[in-house]
This record gives C-alpha cells, structure tokens and sequence, in this order.
C-alpha cells in the first residue's frame, strides 16, 4: 500500500518528492517509497536525501526510523551504506516493507550493513506501529 493511500498520509507533515522516489516526514519516522527499477546509491540519491532530512529534522537521525516501503521494485547497493556511516549520521532504526519474496531477501542482505537495527515486515501497518514503539521508549525517558 502506497502511503498516499493509508490512513498515516494526513498525519505527514511534510513530503518531499524527488525524480528517484518521494519521502513523507512523520514526527518520529520517515517513510520513503523509491521508484521502479531505480538503483538507489549514495552518490545519486542517498546523500542528497539524508542531508536534506538532517537539516530538516536537525539532527544526524539518531532519533529517527527510516522505513522503505518498497511498493516498486528496485535495486539498492548495500555496499553504499558504509559511506552512511562514514558521515556519523545515524538511526534509531531501519524498517522494510516488502510484498514479495525477493523484497524479502534484498533486505536480508541489507540487514548484514545495519549492524542489527534493521526489521522486516509484510505491510505499512507493522511497520509504522513498530517505529512508533521504538520512539515512544525515548519520550516516556525524557
């Protein structure tokens, strides 16, 4: 399910489109959903996307869930995310919505690059109520 077409779309408070794909920025989390057949790099998109959400958020993420609803197939190079870290930004947690069995797989991979904060789900649903969890521990702290 595409976010524009949930019951979380209105409580977005801002969407940035870009050619590769489109990011709906929520209090706690961010859902991105990338374009068919892109092969999403750092260089090309990744970069331009975090630091954009760093100066929004204010923030290097670590506060933050990064969901990828993967409601269209395409490619992204694992390998790149080492130049996420190399920048010191940061996550409170990685989720992927896949809807079928090669999704799946893709982020079993990716899941070997995330040092154990990425989870897998079957629908958008799960996905956002386990971001919400994982955010709201923080704020029952403060």
């Amino acid at each position: 399910m595409e976010i524009k077409n949930s019951p979380y779309y209105h409580e977005a408070i801002q969407e940035i489109n870009y050619p590769f794909g489109n990011f709906y920025l929520f209090e706690t989390f961010i859902v991105g959903e990338i374009n068919m057949d892109i092969v999403f790099n750092w260089k090309d998109h990744a970069k331009m996307v975090v630091e954009e959400i760093t100066n929004l958020y204010d923030q290097n993420g670590k506060d933050l869930v990064y969901i990828t609803n993967r409601v269209n197939p395409y490619s992204v190079v694992p390998s790149d995310w080492i130049h996420f870290f190399k920048y010191s930004y940061t996550l409170k947690g990685y989720g992927v919505v896949s809807y079928n069995q090669k999704g799946m797989l893709n982020a079993v991979l990716e899941k070997l690059f995330m040092r154990g904060k990425l989870r897998s789900f079957e629908n958008l649903n799960s996905a956002i109520s386990w971001a919400r969890s994982i955010t709201s521990k923080k704020e029952k702290a403060a």
